[in-house]
């Protein structure tokens, strides 16, 4: 592969409370999914967020969640479809009208936290999701985690998807995220993570928390904003892919 999209969490603050380096990071990435205010993000941070997205270049992405402030969208919600579907289109509908005031536009969508672990392999869920994004803008492209069954389900329905990677999570041989209760689920030394990316792009394949190999098809890989050392991980892995030869694009063009 000789260019793979970045993409971070970001726009996660809320009020005097702030998470990760926005600015920092959008001046690596090419990809931004930027909170609806279900999970996190107040008004003027989103705000402030997607027009730092768009003077950056980068993708900006609707990062929707389970109404979960309290445990940042990390806890798994058993909620209607319907009440989940309306959820969906409130998210994006709030960050389009956002982005179309600082100048830009929502190209994907990116479930956060509990609910994109749960769609991955729930079909109901997943459904509901989907008929949220058909309901506002058919064009919007759903991001997934790479060989789940949301993205059959996603592009069954009519919707483009793109797979994606965690560079700072270790995966089970399976090639599911070892959960975040378990030793070892998120890695930290940036050198180790941008040895896996490269392998990533350029064989798809990834060691899991066993030793084994996996295989793994993704166009885009996330660093989480509000991990310890983000901003270093993200700088090592662009280094790293520069010198290899790897371009990073987003799967969307920007607005």
């Amino acid at each position: 592969m000789t260019a793979m999209d970045l993409n971070s969490d970001l726009g996660e603050g809320y009020g005097a409370w702030r998470m990760g380096d926005d600015a920092a990071m959008l001046a690596i990435v090419s990809s931004a999914n930027i909170a609806c205010g279900f999970h996190a993000g107040d008004p003027a941070g989103i705000y402030r967020t997607v027009k730092a997205a768009a003077a950056n270049g980068a993708v900006v992405g609707a990062h929707v969640s389970y109404p979960d402030r309290v445990g940042f969208g990390r806890r798994d919600l058993d909620i209607t479809t319907e009440d989940l579907t309306a959820d969906v289109i409130y998210q994006i509908g709030a960050l389009k009208s956002i982005a179309a005031a600082a100048g830009t536009t929502v190209r994907y969508v990116k479930p956060h936290g509990a609910l994109y672990n749960r769609i991955a392999y729930d079909a109901g869920q997943g459904q509901a999701v989907i008929d949220g994004i058909l309901a506002v803008d058919p064009s919007l492209i759903l991001m997934g985690l790479a060989n789940a069954p949301i993205l059959d389900l996603a592009r069954r329905a009519g919707l483009s998807v793109v797979a994606e990677a965690f560079a700072d999570r270790a995966y089970t041989p399976k090639g599911e995220l070892v959960s975040r209760r378990e030793a070892g689920s998120v890695l930290h030394d940036e050198t180790v993570i941008a040895n896996r990316m490269v392998q990533l792009a350029r064989g798809g394949t990834l060691q899991a928390i066993d030793g084994s190999t996996i295989q793994i098809e993704a166009q885009s890989i996330c660093v989480h904003g509000d991990s310890p050392g983000a901003i270093a991980i993200a700088r090592e892995i662009r280094r790293r892919f520069e010198a290899e030869g790897i371009a990073i694009r987003s799967f969307a063009e920007p607005a």
